[in-house]
């Protein structure tokens, strides 16, 4: 598994490339770049949804809370799994696009915050507007592609990262709405 997850790896990494994915794939990764978004769904959710945009953004902010705990905390320390771009074995050959952080690789903390953020606002909206779950996953699962594009994490990292924040998503949108009454969403 871990042979295929490698050569999945450099596949996604040296060749599956081109010059401009090479530039926004980078910023496509970048927490900075997607702030106007951010801003957006939160001014969004508090000017249509008032007081309850308001526990929707709060409902969004623990959910990015347990994920990016979860991920960071607890996975990361436990596998304890080098990113590509620190493992000596390989990192050679390791096309990195952005600095390669000290931190542990499995799982992608990108892809678990993001899978968190876009299930749960499918699960939220996505009933009615079915669009909705498309948007997510796509924005979701470039933001973890580009993970592996970059050369700091492996497939698995983003796969399983991205498994562990839809969990933690459906968990708390079935929560949200049982505690707070978004009916009319």
């Amino acid at each position: 598994m871990i042979d295929l997850d490698i050569e999945l790896f450099f596949k996604i990494n040296r060749v599956w490339t081109h010059p401009l994915l090479d530039v926004l794939l980078p910023l496509f990764r970048n927490k900075v770049f997607w702030a106007p978004l951010y801003l957006f769904l939160v001014s969004f959710f508090l000017l249509n949804f008032k007081r309850k945009g308001l526990w929707i953004v709060l409902c969004i902010l623990v959910t990015v809370g347990i994920t990016d705990f979860s991920s960071s905390k607890l996975f990361k320390p436990l596998v304890k799994r080098e990113r590509p771009c620190n493992n000596e074995h390989i990192n050679a050959s390791v096309r990195t696009l952005i600095r390669c952080g000290p931190g542990k690789s499995f799982t992608s903390s990108h892809a678990t915050n993001h899978f968190g953020i876009a299930i749960f606002l499918a699960f939220l909206f996505g009933k009615k507007r079915r669009w909705i779950w498309t948007l997510a996953i796509f924005w979701a699962g470039i933001i973890s592609y580009a993970q592996v594009y970059v050369g700091v994490h492996y497939p698995l990292d983003v796969i399983c990262g991205g498994m562990l924040g839809a969990f933690i998503g459906i968990f708390m949108a079935k929560f949200c709405r049982k505690y707070i009454d978004l009916s009319f969403v």
